[in-house]
């Protein structure tokens, strides 16, 4: 059984978390704190495996609270978050303190796809108790850097793929690449609003330009293109340049964006100037695509297990045979601009 103490300040969020989670066989619900003060008590008599943390609470913040947590006592947490353009950037903050993943907080419609919420609220808790947890560790540009004066191939595209753990690790690949680095095309399971805070707060944090999607933008050398939450993101050759498009088809593999849909595209275009990673994430989605792209001619890599918050995805890819190489997280910049780089 998996033990969760839910903290919020809410009684009826808390006592509909609850009702959520119990109905699942394999989760029972210890104890619900209405500040992260008894939580803490809380969490030294009932040692639950997992917790929800609301980001907003009265005497301390869920943000302060997590600092401490996973500097005295990391564990898996999972964000009850507002879907909004003030929570994402609070959320992701979460994401990069060690939080697990984060989940919407119920709106006032939620009666209409109760069915929907539960099965993602304990699917999210499932996962963040089989999850790698690690506590912060400030993501720095590379130690090893490259050649001097180092050049890459004009028709060269990275694309990387990812999902649960993705937004630190996808961080951790961005912040080392150099400024003339090949395009580099991205899809994160991430909803709206998010990726948008996401690319804001990557772009800042790099010294390449990092940037949300948009319908036609022309692929450029030094800028990472971020698939927008609730659209797939494909790119299509137009007169010997690659351009990104929007799609809103129905999801694939349970997800919009897809990882799938984005390596896809690419093997249409031309797999043998691709080089892709399939990194951190839960499910399969981007296996399949990462196996056309290695069988049409790219070179792809799969994050290992150890420096995975959840070996999913990757290892869904390593089953089918779909990297050349399976790599550690801090790895996998050099691996990608290795491939790319003129000899």
């Amino acid at each position: 059984m998996i033990k969760v103490l839910i903290i919020d300040d809410s009684p009826l969020i808390r006592r509909l978390l609850t009702d959520v989670l119990q109905q699942a066989e394999d989760i029972t619900v210890v104890g619900s704190a209405e500040d992260p003060y008894k939580a803490r008590e809380m969490i030294k008599q009932l040692n639950p495996d997992v917790l929800t943390l609301d980001v907003e609470m009265p005497k301390m913040d869920g943000i302060s609270f997590l600092k401490n947590l996973m500097r005295l006592r990391p564990m898996p947490v999972v964000m009850i978050s507002t879907l909004t353009q003030k929570g994402s950037p609070i959320t992701l903050e979460a994401l990069e303190l060690g939080a697990i993943d984060f989940i919407a907080k119920p709106t006032a419609n939620i009666k209409d796809k109760m069915s929907q919420y539960a099965y993602l609220v304990q699917q999210k808790v499932r996962v963040a108790a089989g999850a790698r947890v690690r506590s912060y560790k400030k993501a720095l540009p590379s130690s090893d850097p490259l050649p001097i004066n180092a050049q890459f191939l004009l028709n060269k595209v990275i694309a990387i793929g990812a999902s649960t753990g993705g937004t630190e690790a996808i961080k951790e690949v961005l912040i080392k690449m150099p400024i003339n680095c090949p395009p580099i095309v991205i899809t994160q399971h991430i909803p709206p609003v998010f990726s948008t805070s996401f690319a804001l707060r990557m772009d800042r944090t790099c010294i390449i330009s990092v940037k949300e999607a948009e319908q036609g933008d022309k692929l450029v050398a030094g800028c990472a293109y971020i698939a927008p939450g609730g659209l797939h993101l494909t790119i299509k050759k137009y007169g010997g340049h690659l351009y990104c498009e929007l799609d809103d088809n129905e999801p694939v593999n349970r997800h919009k964006p897809a990882v799938d849909v984005l390596f896809n595209s690419l093997v249409e275009i031309n797999a043998k100037n691709v080089v892709a990673a399939l990194l951190t994430g839960m499910g399969s989605d981007g296996a399949k695509g990462l196996l056309a792209l290695r069988e049409g001619g790219a070179y792809t890599l799969a994050q290992d297990e150890f420096s995975s918050v959840v070996w999913g995805m990757p290892k869904a890819a390593v089953e089918l045979n779909a990297a050349n190489e399976v790599v550690a997280l801090d790895k996998v910049t050099e691996r990608l601009l290795n491939q790319a780089i003129k000899v």
